[in-house]
């Protein structure tokens, strides 16, 4: 009796599985990208510091980070299709409650933990699903699905402006909720990989085979990889780092004299270049020009340094062409830093290494728009704040470049057990030819 587990298809239905991603990107990581557009609103409502605003969308950066190894593990519990509903009713029921006439305290509870935590139930699951589906085109299926987020957000901060002008920034809220429980019609595609296997010849319908051993809900022994351990550090100084440019862009576009709709047209502008970012990285990616660990390596320095120099520009254009050029690299980091995850603990031990990466991960997104915003409070400069993301997303690199030296350590001295084995039992296998001819 053979049996056969289920593998990666690389195509069929994991395109509609793509294709549904795409959306639950849209809906989650493009709504975060735009909350620089309430934070104006919010602080001139509540009359409060830079610093203290701030503190609602680190909150949900946080959420989302947290959140990871429990969606991880309801993920292994029940399925991606259960715990992305669960995600989009969350959404839905955070920006709901955030629309209602409460306390700024509130909005950490309502924007901040509801809202980044169904943020994290449906993205965590739509990644793994993506990465389960497809093996060889892995890069270019998760640099698509990712997409979504780019389109989304370019559609979204024009769209989300309008909204905020027409039913204050509480309308705005109520509305994108109801647009975030369409995850649910999401969810519903997300078919698991093994009732996509059908039967086969080696395996009939009514064949009794062995069930397949269940996966431990957190495999703790991926923290004892020291790969993995400076690939943590490197999401920690780099999530340090992600989330200020879009939530001080409006704020520092409006104290360079711009107003109306043109810090808007610059977040759609990142949008369309984040869009191409994560395509062309997907596409060298999938390419195997350079090992995915460089090809960050290169894109996170390359980040860090456009982010020291962006606020050296006064100009209208050449902020455009600064943030266009953050927008492309910031696309090239996202599109490749989570496939790297089974370059470091392969695709048996992803979930798991994905929510570990996702929680610690929580550190540097709950720290960096605070300390950011502490930075342009004392110095009354948003430059400063651009400087902190820039410094972070260059240190990071920096660990990057250790886990790709460990691992490929690690992958040579593998090679090589596996040379000596195979000339051991080759020796063994002459040995007993020789016996039985003798």
């Amino acid at each position: 009796m053979k049996s056969r587990r289920a593998g990666p298809p690389d195509g069929g239905y994991g395109w509609v599985v793509v294709a549904s991603a795409f959306f639950i990107m849209g809906l989650t990581g493009a709504v975060l990208k735009n909350f620089g557009l309430f934070f104006l609103d919010i602080q001139n409502h509540f009359g409060v510091l830079t610093s203290t605003t701030s503190w609602v969308t680190s909150t949900t950066i946080a959420m989302f980070h947290i959140g990871a190894p429990a969606a991880s593990a309801l993920t292994l519990w029940f399925s991606q299709r259960v715990v992305i509903m669960m995600g989009g009713l969350l959404c839905c029921l955070g920006m709901v409650l955030a629309s209602l006439d409460l306390p700024l305290p509130c909005l950490y509870l309502t924007l901040g933990f509801l809202e980044g935590l169904g943020i994290s139930f449906s993205w965590i699951p739509a990644m793994s699903m993506v990465s389960h589906y497809f093996s060889r085109l892995r890069p270019i299926a998760y640099s698509m699905a990712s997409s979504g987020e780019c389109v989304f957000a370019f559609v979204f901060s024009p769209f989300f402006k309008w909204l905020i002008e027409t039913y204050t920034w509480r309308g705005a809220l109520l509305i994108i909720g109801g647009l975030q429980l369409n995850l649910c019609a999401c969810a519903a595609l997300m078919r698991p990989l093994e009732s996509a296997e059908g039967p086969t010849p080696d395996r009939p319908e009514d064949e009794d085979v062995l069930p397949p051993k269940r996966k431990p809900i957190f495999q703790c022994s991926l923290i004892r990889k020291p790969e993995l351990i400076f690939y943590i550090v490197f999401a920690i100084f780099a999530a340090a780092g992600f989330f200020i440019p879009t939530l001080f862009l409006v704020p520092f576009a409006n104290s360079l004299g711009m107003d109306k709709y043109w810090p808007a047209l610059i977040l759609s502008v990142v949008a369309g270049a984040d869009l191409a970012g994560r395509l062309f990285c997907g596409w060298i990616g999938n390419m195997r020009i350079l090992r995915n660990l460089q090809l960050l390596t290169i894109v996170a320095m390359l980040l860090g340094v456009v982010l020291l120099l962006l606020p050296v520009c006064s100009q209208f254009w050449f902020i455009v062409l600064f943030f266009a050029l953050y927008g492309f690299l910031f696309g090239c980091v996202v599109a490749i830093h989570v496939t790297c995850i089974v370059d470091i603990v392969t695709l048996e031990g992803f979930d798991n290494g994905l929510g570990f990466f996702m929680l610690f991960r929580s550190i540097g997104g709950f720290i960096g728009p605070p300390a950011g915003g502490w930075l342009v409070d004392r110095t009354n400069d948003y430059s400063f704040a651009f400087y902190f993301s820039g410094f972070c997303l260059i240190s990071s690199a920096m660990f990057v470049l250790l886990v790709d030296r460990l691992v490929q350590r690690r992958k040579a001295a593998e090679a090589e057990a596996n040379c000596s084995v195979s000339r051991q039992e080759h020796q063994l296998t002459g040995e007993a030819i020789g016996d039985s001819v003798a």
